[in-house]
């Protein structure tokens, strides 16, 4: 696998370095992370949840800090092997032997393969699972149940209306549903439901204690009050009339699109959920004719943000070509530090400006990417000519 990756020497040569490097860099920030996060848990604990219990929490929210962390850890291990092998001449060797700026781009685009899939699996598997029983192990131990997932005023989502009964093919009309809170992922507390015709007519409100997802789209509402409203004929069409309806229920089952995921993308902040769930979400957005630029451009960045590797390790090719009238390794290595921070602050800013601004998500995504990785390239065309 190595051999068929990396089939020339110096290939193997600097995939090897910048692996070293980026492993040892990687492991000292996630090192000081877990430290400072250990400090503010330690303030959380009592009889039941130990200090170990809450080094443990620490340790599983890991994955969720080496998505953040890997970008900056691969910029500033390319910078460093790159310095050091332009201090001892080796870069220099290397072009001599006939390494040109495309053959190197090349290879640490190898490099930094590995590393993407790396972070596509932490970011949305190993990641958002150990995040799940991190949450769990803490409000277990603080004796505060399942984990809840609570609003002020209730979290709004739309749906389509269905029959009279809740089930059934859908029909003009709409459907709102407020819940209070969501326990683990597939019970709900507080919820309530609005139906209205295409005149927005107040047709049905039903109300309900618990609710649980059953799956194949059905909820069953339990302690449930339901009322029906009827419009009486009148001859002022400004002051209408209604009768009502009202039926206590134990149970009821009813058919409806929100599902526990959708539900939990409400709950969480878009740059948390997976592609997956983001995917998912915005479709059920789109389809409710409903705004859903937020969650596109979260979307995006999470589809582009592995690919930030290759971006980190062209920003430190030119640090390559620097052995004549650079200074320390140990400043080129801190200019690697202040450009991860400044990658990282700029697309949090684009991100922002393609919300006020109403860009395209993708170009919003994608654009800090590109300008940094445009110039990587102009910082490799003026190093390499001077």
């Amino acid at each position: 696998m190595w051999q068929k990756l990396f089939p020339l020497v110096y290939e193997r040569y600097l995939a090897k370095q910048i692996y070293l490097s980026f492993a040892f860099i990687l492991f000292a920030l996630t090192s000081l992370f877990v430290f400072f996060d250990f400090i503010a848990e330690i303030k959380d604990t009592n009889s039941t949840y130990s200090v170990a219990l809450a080094f443990l929490t620490v340790l599983m929210r890991v994955p969720s800090r080496l998505v953040e962390i890997i970008p900056i850890a691969g910029l500033i291990g390319g910078i460093y092997v790159m310095a050091n092998m332009a201090a001892l001449s080796e870069y220099t060797i290397l072009r001599i032997a006939g390494l040109d700026t495309k053959k190197a781009l090349i290879t640490l685009m190898k490099i930094a393969a590995p590393i993407a899939l790396l972070i596509l699996l932490m970011s949305e598997v190993l990641g958002p699972f150990t995040e799940g029983l991190s949450k769990n192990i803490r409000l277990g131990a603080l004796n505060l149940g399942k984990e809840a997932l609570e609003f002020r005023s209730g979290a709004w989502i739309k749906d389509k209306l269905r029959g009279s009964d809740g089930k059934g093919e859908v029909k003009n009309g709409i459907r709102y549903i407020n819940v209070g809170s969501l326990e683990g992922s597939e019970v709900i507390r507080g919820f309530r439901m609005y139906e209205f015709n295409d005149q927005y007519g107040l047709l049905v409100t039903r109300t309900a204690e618990t609710v649980e997802f059953l799956g194949g789209g059905m909820w069953r509402l339990k302690d449930v009050t339901e009322t029906r409203f009827t419009e009486i004929a009148s001859g002022n069409p400004l002051d209408p009339s209604f009768t009502t309806q009202i039926k206590k229920t134990d149970t009821l089952d009813i058919e409806t699109e929100v599902s526990p995921q959708l539900l939990g993308a409400l709950l969480i902040k878009p740059d948390r959920l997976s592609i997956v769930d983001l995917f998912n979400y915005i479709n059920h957005l789109k389809e409710n004719k409903q705004d859903y630029q937020r969650y596109a451009i979260s979307f995006w960045k999470k589809v582009i943000y592995p690919f930030t590797i290759l971006v980190m390790l062209a920003l430190a090719l030119p640090f390559a070509y620097l052995q004549t009238r650079s200074g320390a390794i140990g400043y080129k290595v801190f200019g690697g530090i202040m450009l991860g921070i400044s990658f990282q602050l700029f697309n949090s800013l684009f991100s922002h400006l393609g919300l006020l601004g109403e860009w395209p998500a993708l170009v919003s995504a994608i654009t800090p990417a590109m300008i940094y990785f445009v110039l990587a390239l102009i910082g490799i065309r003026w190093v390499s000519k001077v």
